[in-house]
């Protein structure tokens, strides 16, 4: 399986990094928070090694996840969408068993 990008998704990433400069793509992993346990972290993925983390590239754009986020995050989809004056990324995981009301947070 793999972690992969909407094509909104990607869009946005390339957006961020050409505004931003640099950035070899988009890191994404989780950490151990709120009221079911895990919550997602975005970041630019400035570099990337080889020991810690796997590259998967959709739509152009790289996604990279450290070795040990991916139990968490593999076969998950990540879109952007815009709603009124709001904007975030959407995150599809298979892996989630419950999710906490306020949405912040999940449990594998």
């Amino acid at each position: 399986m793999a972690v992969t990008l909407t094509s909104n998704a990607a869009d946005r990433v390339r957006h961020f990094i050409a505004a931003r400069g640099k950035g070899e793509g988009l890191r994404l992993g989780v950490r151990k928070t709120g009221c079911s346990g895990w919550a997602y972290v975005v970041d630019f993925a400035d570099q990337i090694d080889p020991n810690i983390d796997v590259v998967f590239e959709n739509h152009g754009v790289k996604i990279v996840v450290q070795h040990e986020h991916l139990a968490f995050l593999n076969g998950t989809e990540v879109d952007f969408s815009k709603v009124g004056l709001g904007e975030a990324f959407q995150f599809r995981n298979p892996n989630i068993k419950d999710e906490c009301g306020c949405g912040e947070s999940f449990n594998v």
